[in-house]
C-alpha cells in the first residue's frame, strides 16, 4: 500500500514537469515565426487590420501576402488607390493608413522634412525584366538628352523616383541645372500615358512593366533610356511604418514584414505562369472594376535584397543626389535614420 504521505511530494514532482513541457511548448510555438514558420494566436497581435492603398490593375507585395495567406489572422484594410508613392506614404504619417509604399528617394525626403517613420522592407524594384523606360514616338526628333530642353515628359507624379531618374539622365549627359529647369515635367496617371504620348500631347512618356509591354507590342514607341541603364539592378521602393505604429503593435508590424519578406521570396521562387495565375485570380476576385489581363506580362518584383532586405548603399545614391542637387544638406540625413531591417527574418544579423 503507497504511502499516503508521499503522495503530496510526488504530485509537486509531476507538476513541476508539466510546467517544464508546457514551457518547452510555448518556446517551440514562439519560434515558428521564422521563415516558413506557424503563425502566432490571434491574440498576441496588437492589431489584426492594416489599413493600406492599392494600385489600379496591380497587385502589391503586401496583397500577394495576404492572398499567399502569410500574413494571417491579420488582414488588409483596403481603403482606396493611389497613383503615388509620395501621396502613399503621406498617408501613413497622418494616420489614415497603417502601410505605404514609395521611391525610397521619396522616403528620404520626407524623413529629411521630419516624418517619424521608418522603410521596412522592399516593396518594388529595377532588374533586367523589370523597368522604367522613357519613350518618345519612333519618329520623334528627340535623340539625346539636349534635345529634352523645351520639351514635356510625362510621369506619374512629382518628386519621386522617375524626375530622380530623369535629371540624373540630364545631369550625367552635361545639362546644367539652368537647362534641366527648362524640361517641363507633366502628371498623368501611368495609364494615360501611352495615349498622351500617341496623341502627341507630351513629348516623352514613361512607360514601365505591363504598361510598356502593352505600348510595345502596339509599335511605333521607342526608348530614350532607362532606370535600368542607369543603375543596373537595385531595390527602388520600400514599405514604411511609423516609428509610433511599430512601438505600440510590436508584433503586428513584425508579422507584416515577415509576411511580406515570404511573398517576396515566393515570388521569385515560383514558376513565372503560376504567379501570373495568381496574381489574376488575386486581381478578378477582388472585384475593383480592373482589367487583369495586365499581368499576362508580369516578369519579377524586382528586389533585389533577399525578403526584401534594404540595404545603406540603396538611399546614399539618393543622398549624394539630393545633397549635389541642394535639396539636402551634407549630413542632414544618414541611411540609418532611414530604415531598419530589424524586422525582417531573412536578416542574418538584425541592423538599423
Amino acid at each position: 500500500m503507497r504511502d499516503p504521505n508521499t503522495t503530496p511530494r510526488f504530485s509537486a514532482r509531476r507538476r513541476s514537469l508539466l510546467a517544464v513541457l508546457c514551457a518547452a511548448l510555448s518556446l517551440a510555438a514562439c519560434s515558428k515565426d521564422a521563415p516558413g514558420g506557424g503563425d502566432r494566436g490571434a491574440d498576441e497581435y496588437e492589431v489584426l487590420e492594416l489599413r493600406y492603398q492599392g494600385f489600379a490593375g496591380a497587385v502589391s507585395v503586401a496583397e500577394l501576402a495576404e492572398d499567399l495567406g502569410y500574413l494571417a489572422p491579420i488582414k488588409l484594410n483596403y481603403v482606396g488607390n493611389t497613383i503615388s508613392g509620395p501621396q502613399d506614404i503621406q498617408t501613413v504619417v497622418t494616420g489614415d493608413t497603417d502601410i505605404g509604399s514609395a521611391f525610397n528617394g521619396a522616403v528620404i525626403k520626407l524623413i529629411a522634412a521630419g516624418a517619424p517613420l521608418r522603410a521596412v522592407v522592399g516593396s518594388y524594384g529595377v532588374d533586367a525584366t523589370r523597368w522604367n523606360g522613357f519613350y518618345v514616338t519612333e519618329d520623334s526628333p528627340i535623340r539625346t538628352a539636349r534635345d529634352l530642353i523645351g520639351k514635356k515628359v510625362a510621369m506619374n507624379t512629382l518628386g519621386a523616383h522617375h524626375e530622380l531618374m530623369l535629371k540624373e539622365y540630364l545631369s550625367r549627359e552635361g545639362l546644367t541645372s539652368a537647362e534641366i529647369a527648362q524640361v517641363t515635367l507633366v502628371v498623368l496617371p501611368p495609364v494615360s500615358g501611352e495615349q498622351a504620348l500617341r496623341q502627341r500631347q507630351v513629348d516623352v512618356s514613361v512607360l514601365g512593366d505591363v504598361l510598356r509591354d502593352k505600348a510595345l507590342e502596339r509599335g511605333g514607341i521607342r526608348p530614350l533610356f532607362t532606370d535600368h541603364d542607369l543603375f543596373g539592378e537595385f531595390t527602388a521602393g520600400s514599405y514604411v511604418l511609423s516609428k509610433r505604429f511599430m512601438k505600440e503593435n510590436p508584433n503586428s508590424a513584425r508579422k507584416f514584414v515577415e509576411a511580406a519578406a515570404r511573398a517576396i521570396e515566393w515570388a521569385r521562387s515560383t514558376p513565372r505562369d503560376e504567379v501570373v495565375a495568381r496574381l489574376r485570380s488575386l486581381i478578378e476576385r477582388r472585384q475593383r472594376n480592373e482589367d487583369a489581363s495586365v499581368v499576362q506580362y508580369w516578369t519579377s518584383m524586382g528586389i533585389a535584397g533577399k525578403g526584401g532586405l534594404l540595404s545603406a548603399k540603396e538611399y546614399q545614391v539618393w543622398i549624394d543626389w539630393m545633397v549635389k542637387d541642394g535639396e539636402l544638406k551634407e549630413g542632414q540625413v544618414k541611411p540609418e535614420d532611414l530604415y531598419t531591417n530589424q524586422l525582417n527574418p531573412f536578416a542574418a544579423t538584425p541592423v538599423q
